[in-house]
């Protein structure tokens, strides 16, 4: 039975509560930012090519830069990397929404919408790190993952919303820009969290350079995970197209956000409960459940049932996530953290710009069913893959 014993008993200890507030606007740009940038790049040179190229050379940028930022949150604390980056970060993204409006060169685009991801705040792998130097191998670690996730599902649901209100009463500029100023503001709050008093740094250990990645089951699992992300991309690229079909492009934001309220429903009754399978097993089912939840958005023609079907497409979305973050705590050392959850954010995120780009060159050629019929058959094949790899 479902229960929230574990999540009440959770935010009972000592500034867990406070952690997760103060998080909370420091993430809005994830909800954000990727679909702003793919509706103002589409709007102004009207090519889902161009869009995905440059949304993922966004992700691409992010997903450089976060296990070099994760490094330096291990041996020097978070509080001057995230300062840098509520800095850079929006002056980045203003300078992206500079260089479509005035129709610069491709390549200028290309550079700010790297700059922006490589400079993203990394407040989630942060909060994650606290979580794992709180609760060590408690079992209330579980819950706490699944309640970190379940807060990122929330921005997901509320972002796509934000960006559909500000694209159809402003413009899509107006929504990257929320995410610029969201970046500053949840930055600097989440400084002032009392969790980040508490943090303690990770000493230097002998063979250190290659961090997280010199062991081998977490070095598989970011390939696993660079697989499967791409599904998140193609579904993206996919559900935007489907809005923009059916003549209602700010309904992007709206099919994204139900899909994050079947995603949060999953995340909030993964939490409540110890599962008695394997992480492996958990992984691979999952990859397969969320494989066949996208099927369907294939064979939906109408914007009310496919917005239904998006709601559950996303149930497996969340759990599949928060299953990863756990591997990631089981695959890595303590003083590698920060670095090792920035390093499954980049594969992360580079599977998410390869499926955006995909999606993109499949839509100048093929229907928008393709999308979504690929991103199925990549999640089974990945659930397979996990199995046979990590339960080994």
């Amino acid at each position: 039975m479902i229960s929230l014993a574990r999540y009440a008993n959770l935010l009972a200890l000592p500034d867990v509560l406070q952690a997760f507030v103060s998080s909370f606007i420091g993430r809005i740009p994830i909800g954000i930012a990727g679909l702003a940038i793919l509706l103002l790049v589409q709007s102004v040179e009207g090519s889902y090519a161009q869009a995905g190229l440059i949304g993922a050379s966004y992700v691409t940028g992010l997903a450089m830069a976060a296990p070099l930022l994760g490094r330096m949150i291990d041996r020097i604390g978070p509080r001057h990397v995230l300062a840098a980056c509520a800095v850079l970060y929006p002056a980045a993204l203003l300078a992206l929404i500079a260089a479509l409006l005035n129709r610069a060169p491709t390549a200028t685009s290309l550079l700010f919408a790297a700059l922006a991801g490589a400079s993203f705040p990394p407040v989630t792998a942060c909060q994650r790190a606290w979580l794992r130097q709180k609760l060590g191998e408690d079992t209330l670690l579980t819950a706490a993952l699944s309640l970190d996730a379940l807060l990122v599902e929330l921005v997901f649901i509320a972002g796509p919303l934000l960006v559909a209100l500000l694209v159809a009463v402003f413009s899509p500029a107006a929504a990257v820009m929320a995410a610029a100023i969201c970046g500053l503001l949840g930055s600097l709050q989440f400084m002032r969290a009392r969790a980040l008093v508490s943090w303690r740094r990770a000493t230097h250990v002998s063979g250190a350079f290659l961090g997280p990645l010199a062991e081998p089951r977490f070095a598989l699992l970011l390939v696993l995970v660079c697989c499967y992300a791409s599904v998140f991309g193609l579904v993206e690229i996919g559900v935007a197209a489907f809005a923009a079909e059916a003549g209602r492009p700010a309904l992007a934001g709206v099919f994204l956000g139900v899909m994050r309220v079947g995603s949060a429903a999953g995340a909030l009754a993964y939490g409540t409960r110890h599962w008695p399978l394997s992480l492996a097993r958990q992984f691979s089912y999952s990859l397969a459940l969320m494989g066949l939840g996208i099927a369907p958005l294939a064979l939906v023609s109408q914007t009310f049932p496919f917005a239904l079907w998006c709601v559950i497409a996303g149930v497996a979305m969340t759990p599949t996530l928060i299953i990863q973050a756990t591997l990631v705590v089981k695959s890595v050392r303590a003083e590698h953290a920060t670095e090792g959850f920035t390093w499954s954010a980049t594969a992360l995120l580079a599977g998410v710009g390869i499926g955006l780009a995909t999606g993109g060159l499949l839509l100048e050629h093929g229907a928008v069913s393709t999308l979504f019929l690929v991103a199925t058959i990549v999640s089974i094949f990945a659930g397979f893959m996990a199995l046979a790899s990590l339960s080994a």
